[in-house]
């Protein structure tokens, strides 16, 4: 089961309504393409149709995570333990140095936020999901075990 925040789910709704829009216009693209003749060296057409495939993929890939996600709300979830949608400074006990991150359910793709997201599924999100300030968690990475303290809830 996906875990969401009203947030992410909406963003995801968004992208589903975007996806369908554009059905339309592929099929317009496809049919223009096809009227210019031999399919089996026309680029144009094949390149409409992959496009038209992947996103018939991605509006059924979203289309069932939405139909299995579980909206968080996180004005039910206790102030001072680690859940979706949380803030949390991390500091790394092996540098020495602190971090902000963000647990999420769906990762939003943004390199330019101002905190780390940290999708709910990887290993460190589920070393934060319900950890508490003042807590060290143990991180099972793939280039070996890191631990952090949890310093705050932002």
């Amino acid at each position: 089961m996906e875990l969401l925040t009203p947030d992410e789910k909406a963003k995801l709704e968004q992208r589903v309504t975007e996806l369908k829009e554009n059905r339309p216009k592929i099929s317009e693209r496809i049919a223009e393409a096809r009227a210019l003749g031999d399919l089996k060296e026309n680029a144009e057409y094949h390149a409409a149709r992959e496009q038209q495939g992947m996103e018939e993929a991605e509006i059924r890939r979203l289309e069932e995570k939405l139909s299995s996600a579980q909206v968080i709300d996180s004005s039910k979830q206790a102030a001072d333990v680690v859940f979706i949608g949380s803030i949390v400074r991390l500091k790394d006990l092996k540098r020495g140095d602190d971090d902000t991150y963000r647990l999420v359910g769906e990762l939003s793709g943004n390199a330019m936020a101002e905190h780390v997201e940290v999708s709910v599924n990887s290993p460190m999100g589920q070393a934060l999901l319900k950890s508490r300030v003042g807590e060290t968690i143990r991180v099972d990475a793939p280039r070996g075990v890191k631990q952090f303290e949890i310093v705050e809830l932002l």
